[in-house]
């Protein structure tokens, strides 16, 4: 970082996406995801196309299952009224009632806005109304009564149609009506007019809106990005190109479909692909899933990976001492080899000797017991991932590769086999063309950028230029192997008094791998001479970590103060700050007395942090810091093991380094 402006002077200004690659146009007669998926229908027919886990049981849908579901919803939803062009909001789990869904409402001709399950009443109600959404599918109860809440803020919305029936049964309101419901009045309606589903679908065009996507807010109120058919197309084969999917692969289905990376990988993949689409029965079950379905292609997001490295760490350390001892042993040998290999030297024989051994020893074993054994394209995406999670997961054997994409454009660079760089987030895919600015920030080209923001035409024109190059925000440079530098939002870019840049970003990713750190946000500034830090401790990590070492506790709070911990959280910080150069190490920190929160607007529900609500927030705590002080009170909530809420006062520590 201290040749970080050096970096971007010198850089190139353009980088063009490998040209041995073409991306063939689209044809006519497959321009849109429902005529994609009418092309898969016929091709694999009886093959498997989803399953879904209920009550423990693995229930499957063929294709032909999937084109009935949604042929009856599409007519259901057309003998109601929606026409072409209008807008059907969608909020709950991933199911497949969600996927078809979507894949009715593309069909009739209308767009779908995904909405993320945890949304609260005024993050839902925002979105809505925004969308000018006039239906909302919703998964259940909790959906729906959210829902009724709004109503009559809400007066477009002509019916909320939900898919899971229990809790509602004794629900007397003509405004809900069940998904089965839907599918009844399609069947009445398509006997009434034949052919009517294939010719909504055929007269689709791929200059048609499928999605308005919405940004994740972390500087103002979210935009509707508004995705074409032929964007989400385009998209998809983008990262194909490097990353193929067949027929026969299993992917599981997890991550928020409010979220692009899901609906270009996961939904538009799945339809170009055929490959089958497994939803975990819940999110506490997602890891016993995975490891029964062993799939080949999985997208998390990078916290999900972070707290999966830290768990596996964790477990590790609680193992045997034959375990611990092979571990330890071992995990030096594989991180060799891939340094060796990121470096692009070559590894001798007795190294790839010794680490396959190592593979027949430890790590086999350990990708067993986190359903990675036939792993083959898993992909990392939204915020940056440090790159010691990535060298964690090679070293276990699982060749985890940085997408790095947006709203806007879907997947603008990535890694592919053969050319993984840990410290970047690869180059650009094929189709793409990415620019590097005179300031640093990042420009994007490609027929996957979006048609601009949804009844926002100022912001449009400030994120889109007359050439098609759509400013990223996110500052950047490349590599001498063209490879991208990813460094933050060219906002997030701090100057401190002694004028050196630093990525807040790239601290705060060095310092959640730690076990014991769940999340970090880094500050400085022009008028600040040293960074600091605000931490949440992993609760489950660190209250295991306590109670092994005989550390008294009562409560989050309380934990998160004592002593012991914060030599705990030191040690790591301190291992950080050596790979850092001076300007940029920490200095101090506090330990927060609660996690970061998405419904106290602390973070996006993408679990991105939003900085400038933060800083106000904890605005004494900073002060605190930059003054000099050894504390600061605080009132906290707390929760007691027996169900009690309270406030309490506490006073937060402040170490310095």
């Amino acid at each position: 970082m201290a040749a970080l402006q050096e970096h971007i002077d010198t850089a190139p200004k353009i980088v063009i996406s490998r040209e041995d690659i073409p991306i063939e146009p689209l044809a006519a007669e497959a321009d849109t995801l429902p005529k994609v998926f009418l092309r898969t229908v016929d091709k694999l027919g009886e093959r498997v196309a989803m399953r879904k886990k209920r009550y423990g049981i693995w229930q499957e849908y063929s294709w032909q299952e999937s084109f009935a579901n949604v042929r009856d919803l599409c007519l259901g939803l057309m003998s109601l009224g929606l026409q072409r062009g209008e807008k059907v909001a969608i909020i709950g789990e991933n199911d497949p009632e969600f996927y078809w869904a979507q894949f009715a409402v593309w069909s009739v001709g209308g767009a779908t806005i995904a909405i993320f399950t945890d949304a609260n009443l005024q993050e839902l109600g925002y979105v809505i109304d925004n969308s000018d959404a006039v239906y909302l599918f919703a998964h259940d109860q909790e959906q729906c009564d959210k829902a009724l809440a709004l109503r009559d803020q809400l007066p477009q919305v002509r019916k909320v149609i939900y898919w899971e029936e229990r809790g509602l049964w004794n629900y007397d309101d003509d405004w809900l009506i069940g998904f089965d419901e839907v599918q009844a009045l399609g069947r009445h309606y398509g006997e009434q007019h034949p052919n009517a589903f294939e010719k909504a679908i055929a007269v689709g065009k791929g200059e048609d809106v499928a999605l308005l996507s919405y940004t994740s807010g972390t500087t103002s109120l979210p935009k509707g990005a508004m995705i074409r058919h032929r964007n989400l197309l385009f998209g998809n084969r983008h990262v194909d190109k490097l990353a193929p999917s067949f027929p026969g692969d299993n992917y599981v289905s997890f991550s928020p479909l409010a979220w692009i990376t899901e609906q270009s990988l996961g939904v538009t993949g799945h339809l170009i692909n055929g490959f089958q689409v497994n939803f975990p029965e819940s999110p506490e079950t997602v890891q016993t899933d995975i490891r029964e379905i062993a799939p080949s292609a999985l997208l998390f997001p990078s916290r999900v990976w972070e707290q999966l490295a830290s768990v596996m760490r964790v477990r590790i350390n609680d193992s045997t001492r034959l375990n611990r001892s092979l571990y330890n042993l071992f995990l030096p040998i594989r991180y060799k080899i891939i340094d060796l290999e990121d470096a692009r030297q070559t590894v001798n024989p007795g190294w790839r000797a010794l680490g396959w051994l190592a593979d027949l020893a430890v790590f086999a074993p350990l990708r067993d017991k986190i359903g990675m054994t036939r792993m083959r394209n898993a992909f990392t995406s939204g915020a940056a991932l440090s790159p010691d999670v990535l060298r964690f997961f090679r070293a276990v054997g699982v060749e985890l590769k940085n997408l790095y994409g947006s709203t806007e454009c879907q997947a603008h660079t990535l890694h592919y086999d053969g050319n993984i760089k840990l410290a970047t987030v690869g180059a650009p895919a094929p189709g793409v063309e990415v620019r590097i600015n005179d300031d640093g920030e990042m420009w994007i080209r490609s027929r996957a950028v979006f048609a601009g923001y949804y009844k926002d035409e100022h912001k449009t024109a400030d994120a889109l230029d007359s050439e098609g190059w759509f400013h990223t925000g996110d500052a950047g440079y490349v590599d001498k192997d063209g490879h991208i530098i990813y460094l933050d939002r060219v906002s997030d870019m701090i100057e401190l008094a002694n004028g050196e840049r630093f990525s807040p970003q790239y601290i705060e990713g060095r310092l959640k791998f730690s076990p014991f750190i769940q999340d970090v946000m880094a500050v400085g500034g022009f008028d600040m001479h040293y960074v600091t830090t605000i931490i949440n401790i992993d609760f489950e990590n660190v209250a295991r970590w306590a109670e092994k070492n005989r550390v008294a506790f009562t409560t989050f709070v309380d934990l998160s103060q004592k002593q012991e911990i914060y030599d705990l959280i030191r040690r790591d910080v301190e291992a950080v700050n050596e790979t850092l150069p001076p300007a940029a190490r920490v200095k101090k920190f506090v330990i927060l007395h609660k996690a970061f929160d998405a419904d106290e607007n602390e973070l996006t529900r993408t679990r991105k942090l939003r900085r400038r609500t933060l800083e106000q927030k904890y605005g004494d705590m900073l002060n605190a810091m930059y003054n000099n002080l050894d504390s600061v009170t605080v009132s906290a909530e707390v929760k007691y093991r027996d169900g009690r809420m309270g406030t309490v006062q506490t006073a937060v520590r402040v170490c310095t380094l």
